[in-house]
C-alpha cells in the first residue's frame, strides 16, 4: 500500500508539473503572439487580427446636398489601396448617415462609422511566420509590434482631416483609433492610476487591475450547445480560463447596449449580445488576456459572422461594489425582520370603504 501511495504521490506531482509547463508554455505563447497573428482557444473561437477606425464625416462646404454614401465608400476604397496598397472589401466600410440633417447644426458630423483592414499579412516577414520561444523571437515580436504600431499610426495621419470631393459637394473626414483598441493608451491610464493611488490620493487598496469588461459579443458562442441560447457561465468559464486561473465571473445579456447605441443603429438587437466581466487571480494573466482582445475580432469556426466587439479594463470594482451591496443587502434583512415582529399590529383599524359618498350608500341586494 506505500508503495502504492508512493507512485500516486508521484503521479500526482508529474501532472502538476505538466499543467504548469502548459500553463508556462501558454503564458509565453500569449506574450509572443504578433499583432498579424490568429489565436485558436476554446470552443472553436479565434482571435482574427484588423485594424479597426472610427470615421466622422463633416461637411468642408456650404452645401446642403445629402452625403451619397456609396460614392464616399468607393472614394475611401480607392484612397485606401492608392496610398496603402491595401484591399478593403466593402461590408469592411460602414457608413451611416444622421437621420436628422434638417436639426444639426453646420458644424455637426454628417455620418460617421467604422473602417475595418483584415488583410495584414504584408507585415510580417516570412521568417517570422513562426516565432520560436527564443530571444530572438522576443525581438522578432517587438520589432513587428512596432511596425503594426507605426503603420496604423500612419493609416491615422494621413486619413485624418482629408478632404474628399463627392460629385462636387466636399467633405472632411475625421479618424481615431478607438480606445478599445489602444492598448498602450489603456495601461497608461491605470499605470498613472495605480501611481495616483500610491500617493495616498485613493481609498482602495489595490495597485494593478485585474479585470476585463467585454461588451458585443454574440450570446450563443457562449451559450451551451442545444441547450439554450443564452449566454452559460460554464462555458465562458471553460473559454477565458485560456488566459489563467479566473477568481470572479459574470456573464449576462447586455440589453443595454442596444438602448445606448446610436438610434440609427439598426444592427444590434436587444438580448442577442452579451456582457461579460472576468477578474483574474494574477495580473499578467489579466494584461495577457487584454492585449490579445485589443486589435483583434472574435470569429466562430463554420460561421461567417466576425464579433467586433468592445473591450476595456474594469475602473469601476465591479465585483467589489456588487460584494457591497449585497453585504448591504443582507445586513438590511435581519433589522427588517426584527422591526416586523417587534410592532404590534393595531386592534381595530378604520373600515375603508370601496365607495365614495358621491356614489351613495353601498347595496347588497336589488332594490
Amino acid at each position: 500500500s506505500r508503495l502504492t501511495d508512493r507512485k500516486e504521490s508521484k503521479l500526482c506531482i508529474l501532472e502538476r508539473e505538466i499543467l504548469e509547463t502548459k500553463k508556462g508554455m501558454s503564458s509565453r505563447s500569449f506574450e509572443r503572439l504578433s499583432p498579424t497573428e490568429t489565436l485558436e482557444i476554446e470552443n472553436g473561437l479565434s482571435f482574427v487580427p484588423r485594424v479597426k477606425l472610427l470615421l466622422t464625416v463633416h461637411r468642408s462646404d456650404h452645401s446642403v446636398k445629402p452625403i451619397d454614401e456609396w460614392q464616399l465608400k468607393r472614394s475611401l476604397i480607392d484612397f485606401l489601396k492608392t496610398s496603402f496598397s491595401v484591399t478593403v472589401a466593402e461590408d469592411d466600410l460602414d457608413i451611416k448617415r444622421f437621420k436628422d440633417l434638417k436639426k444639426r447644426k453646420r458644424e455637426d458630423p454628417v455620418a460617421h462609422g467604422a473602417l475595418f483592414i483584415r488583410d495584414l499579412g504584408f507585415l510580417s516577414k516570412p521568417s517570422n511566420s513562426r516565432i520560436e520561444d527564443s530571444v530572438a523571437g522576443e525581438d522578432d515580436v517587438k520589432a513587428l509590434e512596432k511596425k503594426f504600431l507605426d503603420w496604423r499610426r500612419s493609416v491615422v495621419d494621413k486619413m485624418d482631416g482629408i478632404e474628399l470631393n463627392l460629385v462636387g459637394v466636399k467633405f472632411r473626414l475625421t479618424v481615431a483609433i478607438p480606445s478599445s483598441d489602444d492598448f498602450d493608451g489603456m495601461r497608461k491610464e491605470w499605470e498613472e492610476l495605480s501611481a495616483f493611488s500610491s500617493r495616498g490620493y485613493s481609498r482602495g487598496g489595490r495597485q494593478q487591475p485585474d479585470t476585463i469588461v467585454l461588451r458585443g459579443v454574440p450570446s450563443r458562442w457562449f451559450a451551451e450547445p442545444r441547450v439554450s441560447s443564452k449566454p452559460s457561465m460554464l462555458v465562458t468559464h471553460t473559454i477565458f480560463s485560456t488566459f489563467g486561473k479566473i477568481r470572479n465571473l459574470n456573464v449576462a445579456e447586455d440589453d443595454d447596449l442596444g438602448k445606448s447605441a446610436d438610434k440609427d443603429s439598426e444592427d444590434i438587437v436587444s438580448g442577442l449580445q452579451c456582457k461579460i466581466v472576468v477578474q483574474f487571480e494574477k495580473y499578467n494573466e489579466f494584461y495577457n488576456a487584454l492585449k490579445v482582445f485589443c486589435g483583434h475580432s472574435l470569429q466562430k469556426q463554420g460561421s461567417r459572422l466576425r464579433a467586433d466587439y468592445e473591450v476595456t479594463w474594469d475602473k469601476d470594482g465591479f465585483f467589489r461594489n456588487a460584494r457591497s451591496q449585497t453585504q448591504e443587502n443582507s445586513s438590511r434583512m435581519p433589522a427588517t425582520a426584527t422591526g416586523y415582529y417587534k410592532s404590534e399590529a393595531p386592534r381595530r383599524q378604520p373600515h375603508i370603504s370601496r365607495f365614495s359618498p358621491d356614489n351613495g350608500r353601498s347595496k347588497r341586494f336589488k332594490e
